[in-house]
Formats: C-alpha cells, structure tokens, sequence
C-alpha cells in the first residue's frame, strides 16, 4: 500500500502545528523565520501533490494510489483516501495556490508601526501562516477522501481556521468599522456554512442506516456507489430524493449557489487578498468538487429528477452575479460577485450531464482559480498601496504603475473569458455541455458572458485609465515579491489557455466513470456526418 495521499495530507497539518509552535514575537526574525518554515511546508505539498497527479495512470482504475487505515472499526469508518483524475487536478490547484498566498500575504499578518515606535493592530504572524496551512491539510483531504465520514468531518473542520483567517486576520482598508464588519463576516461565514453541514450530517447519517439495513455497514464512497449501481444497494426513490438535498444542500452553502451565496461578499469584502482566494479559489471548490463525487455517484436518480431545477437556479446566479458584480463600489465585492457568476457556469456544467459540460466544469473550477487568484491578489496590491477599497479612489494608475496595471489587466480578460486565455476553455466546453441537452439554458448562459466583459473593463476603465487621482501619483509598481507572486498565475493561464490537455487528459477518464454511475451519455449529433467513399457521398 502506498503512503503518498497521506503523506501529502500530513505535511501541511504537520507544518500547521510547527509554525504555530515557534516563539511568537514582534521581531523581524521570528516573522521571517515562521514565514519561511511555512512557505516550505507548501512547497514540499507541492512537490507530492505533484507526485500524485503524475503517478496516475490514466487508463487505470477510478480510484488510484488508494489507502486505507482503521479508524472507528465499530461503525465502519476507515481513514481512506484514494486518487482520481478530478480530485487530483483540484489537490494540484490548491498546492499551487497556496504557496502563492503566503508570498503575496507575507506582510499581511505584520504589526503596524506609528511614528512613535509603538506598534498596533498587533497580529500572531506564526498563526496567519498556521491557519493557511491547516486549510490546505483539510482541503487536500477533502478532495482525496473516498470514506464520506472522513470528507465529512474534514469539510466542516475546514470552516475553524477560515472563521479565524477572516475574523482575526481581516482587511485594514475597510475604513473605522473594519473590526465589527470583519467579526460579522466571519460569523455569517461559519453560521451558513455550520447549518449546511448539519443537514449534510443527518443525510449521511440517513444513508449509514438504509446501508446498514441491507448489510453494508459502511462509509466507503467505492463500496456504496458500486452497490447502487449494482442493485446491491437499493434506496427508496422518496428517501434519494431527500439524502440527495441534504447533501447538495451543505455543498450549495459552499459553492455557493444562488440563493444561498449571500456570505460570499462579506468574508471575501473583508478578508485579506490573500484569504479571498483561499475562499473562492480553494474552499468554495470543495463544494462543487462533492456534488460531482457525492451528488451524483450515491443518488443517480435523484440527480437526475433535480437537475433541471438546479440548471434554473444556476442560470439565476450567472445573470444574478454578474449584475451585481455590474453595479459594485467596492474592488472586493465586485470579485465575489462574479465568483458566484462563473460558479452558476460550474454547476450548469456538472448538471448538464454530458462529458463536455462535466470536463468543463471540473476545468473551470481550475481554470477559475488561477484567473480568479491573479485578479484578486494584484488587487489587493492595489488596495494595500491606496488604503481604500472602493474603485472611485483610484484612476490613472497605469501612468504611474503599468505594470500592475497590465497584470490587472490580464486578470480581468481571463475572468470574461477571453479566447487564448485558460478560463475560455472551461466555459466554451461547458456551454457546448449544456446546449447538448438544454439550448435555452446555454443561449441563456452566454448572456453572462456579455455582463463579464462590462464588469471587468469597466473595473479596468474606472481604476487603471483616465487622469490620475489624488493618492494614486506616487503609487509604486509591482515589486520583485509581487511579480514572484503574479508570474506563475500569468504562465499558468496563458499555458492552460493554448494547451489544456494535461488536465482533460486526467479528467475524462474521472467524468465518463462519473456519467456511467448515473447512466447517462452524450446526446446523438442532431445532424450526422453521413459516411463517404471514394471521396463521395453514398
């Protein structure tokens, strides 16, 4: 058996405990050193995250590299992990993610020194990076879990030190309110989420009970899907229906999904850059992750009765978003804003039903968080320069800082979508998904694409063009740390938007096993090709 999942689990949780554990101080030594124990945890998470999606064999089983450790023998549970193509690439998008956050936070979690020599806002360095840390351990096994006990408790566990990332480690630049705003934004963060996840614990509760009942005593994901599919395992369609909403419930909370998104703008308003991208580039996608891995492979037909309903609300949030997105004051809430857009396009992909729409789904969920993360952290460079978050104290900024103007820029084209760039892959492949089997829906979609052009340029217009504002002319540009932070982001959507392959060619096999669980196939051209011979038609 190998150890490779749990040793890409255990580095970060271990690295977690280590930064926490040295002394704590307001030297610059100890900050550096805390800082550069952590930013080595998570290069060494990626490096094995890295081993784990080159080890996987793409024509092999569905479940690769897979463990399996006693943990509650009474009741069935086993610390189990095991690989596929989709959990992979999203494990691999949160090892890259995170060593980016911590270089762009690296002064996020510093002491404030007045004129005087004193300092305030007195921040534990070594608990921001801690708390980093421990999200990526929880996440990676999140994505990499095959017993849903195990993805349980780390799903909800996960909420702990977001809670504490938002409400303790929060903007500065949120004006003399900052404090209370950042307090209620943590707490609307872990109440929605805290009520999603009780739902989802009774659901799963529900289904170890009807399991039980007919002699599997188990929590192993494998185990349970096979006996579904089997008819070994056969649910009450009244009872599917209701475990179905109590799982897509708490992964809806997360996502999320309109309409219940609404503490999406608040932790993302005011968190720190960093911790927004966390939520939405690295949380967020442990939702819509589970409805492909949950939703769909334990309650087939249920999914399938819901679909259409969830397509309708998913419409709803791509237009709902991006208006919003439209019409914000503020550089923060805007993201959030079309983050809950372009999640609509995730989880219209993965209802869809077809291997288009699901691949673009799971391509989109990376695909927006490298784009997503590139906008939000060169925007938060931005905010820390100005002190302010709202767009109408910025303008002319590409005069006097263009490459960060340029940056910006970038970020903004990928988040609409632009051909060549990474996230129109993902969305191209998730409305030809769509309009396979529901046209109105996808024509519908494509109007969302027409409101991220106006929300991104008009961003773009309102803080990078025009004279240059009061606060904005000594502004500096990007420096050397920041560009280490940007680069990587730029390449990858550039990379990605050219050359997807190495990413479909680990999915696709993960999706169509997925679309064999539900019985479910790509819908017939409307208009085949007819066979030629001799150069003519027959």
């Amino acid at each position: 058996m190998s150890y490779l999942l749990t040793a890409t689990c255990a580095v970060p949780a271990a690295g977690a405990v280590l930064t926490a554990a040295l002394p704590a101080g307001s030297s610059e030594a100890r900050r550096r050193a805390s800082k550069g124990v952590a930013l080595a945890v998570s290069a060494a998470t990626l490096a094995l995250t890295g081993a784990v999606a080159a080890s996987l064999d793409t024509g092999g089983a569905r479940y690769q590299l897979t463990e399996s450790h006693t943990w509650i023998r009474s009741f069935g549970i086993d610390f189990s992990l095991g690989a596929d193509g989709i959990g992979a690439v999203l494990a691999l998008l949160t090892a890259v993610l995170v060593p980016i956050v911590m270089l762009a936070s690296w002064h996020d979690a510093d002491p404030v020194r007045n004129p005087d020599g004193t300092f305030e806002n007195v921040r534990r360095t070594q608990g921001f990076f801690a708390l980093v840390l421990a999200v990526e351990a929880m996440v990676l096994v999140s994505f990499l879990a095959t017993d849903i006990f195990v993805f349980y408790v780390f799903f909800e566990a996960m909420l702990i030190p977001m809670y504490f990332l938002i409400g303790g480690f929060g903007d500065r630049a949120g004006g003399p309110d900052s404090a209370a705003q950042r307090s209620y934004a943590a707490v609307k963060f872990l109440l929605y989420n805290l009520l999603g996840g009780l739902v989802m614990l009774a659901a799963v509760i529900g289904l170890y009970v009807l399991a039980q009942d007919q002699g599997l005593a188990t929590f192993d994901l494998p185990t349970l899907t096979g006996a579904i599919a089997d008819g070994k395992l056969v649910i009450d369609p009244t009872a599917e229906k209701l475990l179905f909403l109590g799982f897509f419930f708490a992964f809806a909370v997360k996502a999320p999904l309109w309409p219940l998104h609404t503490w999406l703008p608040n932790a993302m308003g005011e968190s720190t850059a960093g911790t927004a991208v966390l939520i939405t580039a690295v949380v967020d996608k442990v939702g819509t992750f589970a409805m492909l891995r949950f939703c769909l492979g334990l309650f087939p037909d249920a999914s399938r009765t819901f679909g259409p309903y969830i397509l309708v609300l998913s419409l709803i949030g791509i237009v709902y978003g991006a208006l919003l997105a439209v019409g914000q004051k503020d550089i923060k809430r805007l993201v959030a804003y079309a983050s809950i857009s372009h999640f609509g396009f995730i989880i219209m992909g993965i209802f869809a039903f077809t291997s288009q729409g699901q691949s673009g789904a799971t391509l989109y969920m990376v695909n927006h968080g490298i784009s997503t993360a590139a906008w939000m952290l060169v925007a938060g460079f931005l905010i820390s320069r100005r002190g302010s978050r709202l767009i109408a104290d910025f303008g002319g900024v590409q005069k006097v800082a263009p490459v960060l103007a340029g940056t910006f820029l970038i970020g903004g084209l990928a988040t609409l979508s632009l051909p060549g760039l990474a996230p129109f892959v993902s969305e191209f492949l998730v409305l030809v998904g769509t309009f396979a089997k529901y046209p109105v829906a996808g024509i519908i979609a494509t109007f969302g694409i027409v409101l991220a052009a106006l929300y991104a340029l008009l961003l773009y217009q309102r803080t990078m063009t025009g004279p240059v504002k009061a606060g904005v002319e000594g502004m500096a540009d990007l420096r050397l740390r920041e560009v280490l932070v940007v680069a990587p982001l730029v390449a990858l959507t550039l990379f990605l938007g050219v050359y997807p392959k190495p990413l479909t060619d680990l999915v696709n096999p993960a999706v169509n096993a997925t679309l064999s669980q539900i019985h479910q196939t790509d819908p017939a051209p409307a208009h085949p090709v007819a066979a030629t011979t001799g150069g003519e038609h027959e």
